[in-house]
């Protein structure tokens, strides 16, 4: 995600900002929510390949049914992980959204295109440009 939304590399981030500025810590903040979103999706990948072996063998006649349940608590595991997934998406989305307003170098890179399949990050209400009253007669 960082890599098309900011058209290089988590790890080349850290390289394009004078040390302690805040364009510099606001890469480092968009490396660790890569790396937080990796790890969770690590897990889920995970969990789903456990469950559809366990489920596959159970398929095939091949293990004994545990009658308390075929997934047991591995279905709730990866309903958890799933959700920890999405919140990572978005927490991931924002400190890029972040980064962009901050410290984005190039025009490439501050103003995305939407690629159909993804969802865009939407810029906050503060990004909005100023509505002008209309002045009385």
């Amino acid at each position: 995600m960082v890599s098309e939304a900011l058209s290089t590399s988590p790890r080349r981030l850290y390289q394009l900002h004078p040390a302690d500025s805040p364009a510099e810590i606001l890469a480092q903040l968009v490396v660790m929510a890569a790396h937080h979103l990796d790890h969770v999706h690590a897990q889920l990948a995970d969990a789903a390949q456990t469950a559809a072996s366990t489920l596959t063998r159970v398929a095939a006649g091949k293990t004994q049914i545990n009658s308390l349940g075929v997934l047991q608590n591995s279905a709730t595991q990866i309903d958890i992980l799933a959700a920890r997934r999405a919140d990572a998406v978005d927490r991931l989305k924002e400190v890029i959204h972040a980064y962009r307003q901050v410290a984005a170098p190039g025009d490439a890179t501050s103003h995305p295109t939407h690629r159909p399949g993804t969802t865009p990050i939407r810029p906050s209400a503060a990004d909005a440009q100023p509505v002008r009253a209309a002045r009385g007669r």
